[in-house]
């Protein structure tokens, strides 16, 4: 199978969800995944793992992206090994839960520090990488949430904005230099996502306790309801075989049209349906 921008593929935030299937679905097929964990240790040769099937292999690395250290000594290993990176794929993040009022600066800053800064900071680490063979491609898993903020999940949707503006950005910016930038927007998934959201310390006190709490029963419930990550694998795929993939795919047909009502109605109509939903 020919590949179009290299077979070595970095995929952060690869210990469950929807990295975790993006890595194995690419091991799969015959690339040499590098996969990230916050709690991995950096592996030593017998730590590699065969994919069922294939010639692939996902060998999983420490890295943080809160920690421009853990980052470096990831690219390094990966660059002594393979000579480059070729495709990488951000998936990092979580959702903080609570009203803009509630949350406190430190909150705030925790969810940009993973779910923007933390992917900015891979960028800058790999994108010197990427330039030196003239080509690439990065992927960043962003949200619906990115272009329809979702009430008491603000700053989770706030960090996925700035992602969007960045990719779009950076996309641009790398161009001349053969590397191509892309992003995947997924909606309501059945991921441990739900599990893992974040709430904020002053959300159990809150005047707004009542409308938050059904809002974050609907969130579950949604998410809990969605479907696997498959989608947003074959998006992923697709872009991969592509020397010009879009700028951002929407996944999911209900996804698609809140994107389409977002670009066709007016703001305040929109925001007032989102209201509805989460009420």
């Amino acid at each position: 199978m020919n590949k179009l921008y290299g077979d070595v593929v970095l995929v952060v935030g690869a210990s469950s969800g929807m990295g975790k299937a993006i890595a194995e679905a690419l091991a799969s097929e015959d690339y040499k995944v590098y996969g990230t964990s916050r709690k991995a240790e950096m592996p030593k040769e017998q730590d590699e793992i065969a994919a069922a099937q294939s010639g692939g292999f996902l060998k999983m690395l420490q890295l943080d992206v809160c920690s421009q250290e853990s980052i470096e000594r990831a690219v390094n290993f990966i660059k002594e090994k393979e000579g480059g990176i070729d495709i990488l794929v951000n998936c990092p993040g979580f959702a903080l839960a609570g009203s803009v009022e509630d949350t406190s600066f430190e909150e705030a800053f925790m969810e940009f520090n993973t779910n923007f800064f933390g992917i900015h900071r891979v960028c800058r680490s790999v994108l010197p990488v990427m330039r030196e063979k003239s080509k690439g491609l990065i992927i960043n898993i962003s949200s619906t949430a990115g272009l329809i903020p979702v009430p008491f999940q603000s700053f989770y949707s706030a960090s996925k904005f700035a992602l969007e503006a960045m990719t779009e950005g950076m996309r641009s910016e790398v161009k001349p230099f053969g590397i191509n930038v892309a992003m995947v927007e997924p909606g309501d998934t059945k991921t441990g996502f739900t599990n893992s959201r974040v709430f904020v310390k002053d959300s159990k006190d809150s005047a707004y306790k009542n409308v938050f709490d059904s809002s974050i029963e609907r969130m579950i419930k949604d998410e809990q309801s969605g479907p696997p990550p498959v989608g947003v694998v074959k998006t992923v795929m697709r872009m991969i075989n592509s020397s010009n993939p879009p700028v951002r795919v929407v996944v999911g047909p209900i996804n698609k049209v809140l994107a389409f009502l977002k670009r066709v109605l007016p703001s305040r109509l929109v925001v007032y349906i989102v209201s509805k939903l989460y009420a």
